[in-house]
């Protein structure tokens, strides 16, 4: 291991946490979910005696040991308690960092093109928008719409509430949907009723929308600047979900998977476990804030949603990715050594065919999904940073420290949890800034900080490139603005940033060696989508396609797209890395639509996509839809729609 690896390790392995740095929650987003993180000791963790046979990830055997287990739990934690309120009186005392606030299919032959810009192929991800056969599925502010698409038609169709009827939307956010067959499955986060919502609708042969049933699943709260909860693999809706154990003497169970049908009427009572004694997994590290790390998989072709978990527990920070065959989540803690905050990590991995979970002691963590890449050599690849505390809102976009590649063979995840080797890291760049984004494309890692959800700024303008399978040296590139967005264009990549003034795309060649083509920039914008689905590149040859990105006036911080629409959407055409603008695609009527929005207010997901399918292009921008054609190497209207609710109608907009 070279001297500058053993340094950034050593650092990793040093730093102070960043646990406590948190943005606030935007104006009009959902307040601090109060979420009660629990406290607990290492008596509830195996202990690990020199010269004895490690410990192992080992599932409760009955019932009766997951209780006599709680019960234990549960009496730790009322004793840490009292010295947490001893501490309150002047004792110093670490206290774990605050709880998160949050701001506010498998295809079938109709419907296998895409219109999401998903981390793999075959994985989808819960969005906004949706294809199915001639129609596409909108979800926005609350409610669901189709509009009618096939044989070159642009008409709406259909518009229901994306909530049940007896559902009281307050205190609910719907902000992700999954198509799978004529299902529609909207996701939601209820404050009010405390969980997950699973929303299920008919999508008819004719476009009509039917509303199904409402599925409680109980849970804390998801919500991530960067990620998404669900994904669908097949006809398998798959969801992570963080569930603090707060224990009390009156429910041991009251912080374990359970889902409900929900009614009316519905209680407490109404729930039922979905995890057997024998899928709970003890914990292999003591924790100060003890957490089931729950993942669900619902089977969309039964006629009744079935839903089952399997949960692990462990430390509370948190990082999921899922990659086609395992959902990788990496816990970390935070423990005082020194008068130090020292992160502790823990990254475990449960495989989507229900085999047992398996695991490695790390250091460092990840700053979001993008930090993985579970590839076709066998390997797991991670960007660790050393001050990076997890995902939870807001805290993908606070992080600092050191640098490192993780990388190992999928098959050094074991059942005791080992430490993973040093030689498993490799150092890397530091760069200034903490609005760090991250991107494996290719046989490359590509890494930088640019301005996020703040007012744009240029930043350093430096893009790192490490081919991660190679180990080789990095390459530096300067690229003379912030690194806002990393996307693949086929086996090369596009760099979007601001410079404070303008918004540039700057092509990166990933040959040998990385080199940065010559960059497109657009005058006075900045980007009007920060989520990954907001951008889509439509490759059309193994060089060439065209790029959609939302963009916005010069200034606009990040976090406008959760009040303001997009200005347009941009389009670019690549050519061998070759950058030339088409032209956009304007919104007309965003900002004077009465809808009286009763749920999802803010659009927390977004409001503009790029749109690519039966070779045409689209534009949502709120609730229009432009449909563009290109012609003389320039992309022109040829017609809108919009499909605004008015009174309970739907209007069209000649």
């Amino acid at each position: 291991m070279s001297l500058r690896n053993a340094i950034v390790l050593s650092a990793l392995s040093l730093a102070v946490a960043a646990a406590g740095c948190r943005k606030p929650t935007p104006a009009g987003g959902p307040g601090d979910a109060g979420t009660t993180v629990a406290v607990t000791t290492d008596a509830a963790v195996p202990k690990v005696v020199e010269g004895a046979t490690r410990p192992t990830i080992q599932a409760f055997a009955s019932a009766a040991e997951l209780d006599t287990f709680l019960k234990d739990l549960l009496e730790a934690q009322k004793r840490d308690r009292g010295r947490v309120e001893r501490s309150a009186k002047g004792e110093a005392q670490p206290s774990p960092p605050p709880a998160a606030a949050p701001a506010e299919a498998a295809a079938d032959s109709k419907s296998a093109e895409s219109v999401t810009n998903v981390q793999h192929a075959g994985v989808d991800e819960g969005g906004i928008v949706k294809l199915h056969g001639d129609y596409l599925v909108v979800l926005r502010r609350g409610r669901l719409f189709t509009v009618k698409v096939g044989d070159g038609s642009l008409s709406p169709v259909s518009a229901v509430d994306a909530f049940g009827p007896d559902v009281d939307p307050r205190g609910a956010w719907y902000d992700e949907m999954l198509l799978s067959g004529n299902t529609i499955v909207v996701i939601g986060y209820s404050y009010q009723r405390g969980g997950t919502e699973i929303a299920r609708f008919e999508l008819s042969g004719d476009g009509r929308l039917s509303y199904r049933s409402t599925h409680h699943l109980r849970s804390n709260d998801y919500y991530s600047s960067r990620n998404y909860a669900s994904r669908l693999i097949g006809q398998k809706l798959v969801f992570y979900t963080p569930l603090y154990m707060a224990l009390n003497d009156a429910d041991l169970y009251r912080s374990f998977p359970a889902m409900r049908r929900w009614r009316k009427d519905a209680t407490a009572a109404d729930f039922k476990r979905i995890v057997e004694p024998t899928r709970v997994y003890r914990p292999l590290v003591a924790s100060q804030a003890l957490a089931l790390h729950t993942v669900t998989s619902c089977d969309l072709a039964a006629p009744e949603l079935e839903c089952s978990s399997t949960a692990v527990m462990g430390p509370h920070g948190r990082v999921f990715y899922v990659s086609p065959s395992s959902v990788y989540v990496w816990m970390t803690d935070w423990v005082r050594q020194a008068e130090k905050s020292v992160p502790r990590s823990i990254v475990y991995r449960m495989p989507l065919d229900g085999g047992p979970p398996t695991a490695l002691r790390a250091v460092g963590g990840p700053v979001d999904q993008f930090s993985f890449l579970e590839g076709t050599d066998g390997h797991l690849n991670v960007v660790v940073r050393a001050d990076a505390a997890g995902e939870g809102m807001w805290r993908a976009e606070v992080t600092q420290g050191d640098v490192a590649l993780f990388r190992v063979p999928t098959s050094a995840f074991t059942s005791d949890a080992r430490e993973a080797d040093r030689s498993r890291y490799a150092g890397l760049p530091r760069p200034s800034g903490y609005m760090f984004q991250n991107r494996f494309v290719g046989d490359f890692l590509l890494y930088g900080s640019g301005s996020g959800w703040g007012r744009p700024s240029p930043g350093t303008g430096t893009l790192y490139a490490y081919r991660f399978a190679g180990g080789s040296e990095p390459a530096t590139l300067d690229l003379g603005h912030g690194i806002d967005r990393i996307e693949a264009l086929g086996r090369d990549a596009l760099v979007v940033g601001t410079d404070g003034r303008d918004l540039h795309f700057s092509p990166v060649a990933l040959a040998d060696r990385p080199v940065a083509a010559p960059r497109y920039t657009r005058p006075g914008a900045s980007q009007g989508e920060l989520r990954s689905h907001g951008f889509f590149y439509k490759p059309d040859s193994p060089s060439g396609g065209t790029i959609g990105l939302p963009v916005r006036s010069a200034g606009k911080p990040g976090a406008a797209h959760l009040r303001e629409g997009s200005a347009s959407i941009l389009f670019l055409r690549n050519d061998a890395l070759k950058l030339s603008e088409l032209g956009d695609l304007d919104s007309r009527s965003e900002g004077t639509v009465a809808d009286n929005c009763r749920a999802s207010c803010v659009d927390w997901y977004g409001n503009a996509r790029p749109l690519f399918f039966q070779g045409r292009m689209f534009a949502l921008l709120g609730y229009e839809i432009v449909e563009g054609e290109v012609a003389a190497g320039r992309i022109r209207e040829k017609r809108r729609v919009s499909f605004a609710p008015s009174g309970g109608a739907l209007q069209i907009a000649q």
